[in-house]
Formats: C-alpha cells, structure tokens, sequence
C-alpha cells in the first residue's frame, strides 16, 4: 500500500503566499521561493501553486514565480491559476512543474482535461473543485454545487458527478476543497470529500479545514490519498503551527503510512 501524501497548497496574490477563510480575507505568509525551500527541507511531501487571481483577471499565471519557486524544491510541483490552453500547460510545464491543475478553465471548457491528458498523460492532470454545501435538488443530487474564481461565480453543477465527469475526461487527481471548511480548523468536509472517493476510481486529495491531526487522519481513513495541510504549516491565524516532521510523526502514531522524514527540522 501506497503512503499517503502531505501537501502543502501556497495561495498566491501579487507574488506573495496568503492564507485565506472561506476564500475571502486573504493574509500575507511570505514568499513562494523561501516557503518552498522551507518546506522541502521539512519533507513535504508535495507542494501546490495557485495564481489564485490569474483566471478572474484573464491573465496568464505568473511563470517567474513559479520558476524561482520550483527552483527552490525538488519535490512534485503542481500548479495552476489562468492556465487557458496547451501552451500554457507546456509552459508551466517548463517552468518546472511537474502536473497541471485546472479547475475555472476545465468548467468553462472541459475539453482542456483531454487535451492534457492527451499531450503529458492523465498523470499530469490534477482536476481541482472548489465545492459548496447547498440544499440537495434534482440538478445537485449530491448537495455540493460547484464554484468557480475563486468562489466568485456559483455554476450550478453537482460536485459528485462533475469529479466523474473529470475522470472520464481524462483527469488523473482530483482535489476537493471545500470553501465552507476553508481556513476555519474545523476539519475537512467528509461527507463530500467520501462521496468523491467512492464515485471515482483516482486518487482524491482532501483539502479545506484542516486543524488537527487527527482531521487529516479522518481524510485518509474515508479514502483520501493526500492532504493539504496548509493552515497548519504556517497560517498566522493559527497560535501553535507544526513542522512536517511533527506531523508525520503524529499521524504515524494514529496508524498512518506516512513517507518518511529524512533530513532535520
């Protein structure tokens, strides 16, 4: 059986790492380059960019970031923000990322799912949803509707059957971040995040609410095979953060696989 990942996931506005709560009030971390470093030293498992203003903008995602960054860690990069067409994707791709996540962009035209699935391989393809607890209906059975820039724009879609959707598009990781769990501590959205796990055949990364622990526990124990676990890495809302090392020894004395740790904190 495969470890199970800890992710970290940078927001960035204006060059800068945020950390925001229900995607809104977002707040200055640091910069990209030096928490990439930071964390790689710490063994993160993967790290995450969002351009996160890049798609409302309609601008491309900022690829010197994402150069000075990838240059600073030598784990998996995943990255993604106003990424509109294949070039775009090879350009990220050149930068040194090692996967593509589209989320805004996939909603408005799935089609770029295959397309980079098509040119790099499903492995290469990270579908992110941004995902909103709602009032079950006949158009959202699941009762999570699908939201996109950056929760700006609510699209009417069931989030259970566009995760399927994606997969048979061509995606080969699915993230699900849960905006009413965003930044608050209280834990990942389970109920979604399960329902996810079992409608789809790839693997799923929990994200959105994590505070303890034992949450990101209860994320891998519904089926998640990564967490991102930002907030608790280095939030400024957060009085007590953790280093990677200090999570992953947790998480392995409640019975987690975890990668091990290799170099000091």
């Amino acid at each position: 059986m495969l470890a199970n990942r800890l992710i970290a996931c940078f927001d960035v506005k204006d060059g800068r790492v945020t950390k925001a709560q229900q995607f809104q009030d977002n707040i200055d971390v640091g910069d990209p380059a030096e928490l990439a470093d930071r964390l790689y030293h710490e063994d993160v498992d993967e790290i995450v960019i969002y351009d996160i203003m890049a798609s409302a903008q309609k601008r491309q995602i900022d690829l010197a970031m994402v150069r000075r960054a990838a240059h600073r860690t030598f784990v998996p990069l995943t990255v993604g923000g106003g990424i509109r067409h294949l070039e775009d994707m090879h350009e990220v791709l050149r930068a040194g990322a090692e996967k593509i996540s589209i989320d805004s962009m996939a909603v408005r035209n799935p089609q770029i799912i295959t397309q980079g699935s098509v040119e790099f391989g499903r492995q290469c393809m990270v579908l992110s949803m941004q995902v909103k607890r709602v009032e079950p209906t006949a158009k959202i059975p699941s009762g999570y509707e699908i939201a996109i820039d950056g929760a700006r724009t609510y699209t009417g879609m069931d989030a259970v059957e566009w995760a399927k959707r994606g997969q048979d598009l061509g995606a080969g990781e699915i993230v699900v971040n849960s905006i009413d769990r965003d930044g608050t501590g209280a834990g990942y959205d389970l109920d979604i995040t399960g329902m996810i796990t079992e409608a789809v055949s790839l693997p799923v990364i929990a994200s959105g609410g994590a505070g303890l622990v034992s949450h990101v526990s209860d994320a891998f124990r519904i089926g998640a095979t990564g967490a991102i676990v930002s907030s608790m890495l280095y939030s400024p809302r957060v009085e007590h953060t953790l280093s990677v090392g200090e999570m992953k020894a947790q998480l392995a004395d409640l019975g987690e696989r975890v990668r091990p740790v290799h170099s000091a904190d």
